[in-house]
């Protein structure tokens, strides 16, 4: 049976939608498919799993000779547009997000074989000409990525209560291997004429060797990492990681206007896109001189100027200060940076974020909040068995049980590691 190529791309796009951070319909993400992938390409990556498969059961699946398909799932891994995983001398392939995924593959290394100020102006306005995106991927209560506190702006009377996975510098001396690429978001806007000044190659992958393997990262040592590190807090960016407690793959120095993130949060009003730190400013008046540094500053105009008039000593004199609007706070630290006055501090949040300890915690928790949770663990969608389990799960998914239970945050750890045994 032959397909029509609108069809083949239609399958594409609907395959990008069912992952956990979905890809709305879309002409605009339609012409983006239509750069990356050949009609043929398209049909091999519509029935790519989600979860990464081995070479040999991809080849049962599409009844393609293992050379062939292998040669095809290569040239893509290597344009940027399918996972690619080795394992005990095992290759795994699957179909990625589009974020955290292919839009970060193609855009984190400079190239020539791609149209990519064409990528670039297409992706810029899929994802801000309306909050479908944004909704798709931000829109659950846990998120790919977490914020971490400057730790230089943590009373030193504090600084025992952060934890090892709360802290950059030591996320990057406990990683077993570091990479860096050019920032994807300021990559973008620079193709299209949008992006700062800040450093490009500023962002830190941790921990694997494929983005290495397909020319997409360099291999850096941990000086050079903590290099970065200092740079990118001198620029005034946020530090933002892999939103999980063990072994993160991942830390970004994100600026205020072009990462993706952030303009979720001050475009679509979005303010979960990036899990807070546990960590939350505050504004010491004594010293706050209402100078505006930390408004300037703060990536997503969290704080602003509270200005009145002055009483008893000197009446009628103005006098201002910072005001925080705390649903709004990341808890990045950038505004203690700023201020030269001790004016900002940093206290504990009165309760503690949610942190998947892993990322196969993550992946079913967002799975669920999003009703993903079937397309995750019954990916494959030629099994007609799959598809009666699927809609089972979907059905679960919508429980009211499963929702109290994610609603209370002692109970979410046990039952998403239960999910995970079941699912294995």
């Amino acid at each position: 049976m032959t397909h029509t190529p609108d069809l083949i791309y239609t399958r594409l796009q609907q395959r990008f939608d069912a992952n956990i951070t979905g890809a709305p319909a879309s002409p605009l993400f339609m012409q983006i498919l239509r750069l990356l992938y050949s009609p043929q390409e398209a049909r091999i990556a519509s029935h790519l799993p989600v979860i990464p498969t081995p070479l040999d059961r991809l080849v049962k699946r599409m009844g393609l000779p293992a050379a062939e398909l292998e040669a095809h799932l290569d040239r893509l891994a290597r344009r940027g547009v399918v996972l690619d995983l080795s394992q005990a001398e095992k290759r795994y392939y699957a179909l990625p997000p589009v974020v955290i995924g292919f839009f970060e593959y193609v855009f984190m290394r400079a190239r020539d074989d791609l149209p990519m100020a064409e990528l670039a102006h297409l992706f810029d306005e899929y994802m801000h000409a309306d909050g479908r995106f944004a909704q798709a991927v931000f829109g659950g209560d846990t998120q790919l990525a977490r914020v971490l506190l400057r730790e230089e702006a943590i009373p030193v009377e504090d600084s025992s209560e952060v934890l090892d996975w709360e802290k950059a510098s030591e996320i990057i001396s406990q990683a077993a291997s570091i990479n860096v690429t050019l920032c994807s978001c300021r990559h973008k806007a620079s193709l299209v004429g949008k992006a700062c000044q800040r450093p490009l190659e500023t962002c830190l992958t941790l921990g694997g060797d494929s983005l290495e393997r397909l020319g997409m990262a360099r291999r850096i040592s941990r000086s050079e990492a903590l290099d970065i590190l200092v740079r990118s807090k001198e620029n005034g960016l946020m530090q933002v990681c892999d939103n999980v407690q063990h072994r993160p793959a991942f830390i970004c120095n994100c600026c205020s206007c072009c990462c993706g993130m952030v303009q979720a949060i001050r475009t679509f009003d979005l303010r979960r896109a990036i899990t807070t730190s546990n960590w939350i400013m505050a504004v010491n008046l004594e010293n706050c001189t209402g100078c505006g540094k930390c408004i300037r500053a703060c990536p997503v105009q969290a704080i602003s100027l509270q200005i009145c008039e002055s009483h008893g000593e000197n009446p009628g004199k103005r006098r201002g200060w910072a005001v925080l609007d705390e649903s709004l706070c990341l808890g990045c630290g950038i505004c203690a940076s700023a201020c030269t006055n001790s004016g900002v501090t940093f206290k504990p949040r009165p309760q503690r974020t949610y942190t998947p300890a892993n990322l196969v915690e993550r992946y079913l928790a967002m799975a669920i909040e999003r009703g993903k949770l079937a397309e995750l663990v019954f990916s494959d969608p030629a099994s007609l068995s799959q598809r009666a389990l699927k809609r089972i799960v979907q059905a679960l998914e919508r429980s009211d049980p499963v929702k109290a239970i994610l609603a209370i945050k002692p109970l979410r750890s046990a039952f998403l590691a239960r999910v995970a045994k079941l699912a294995d």
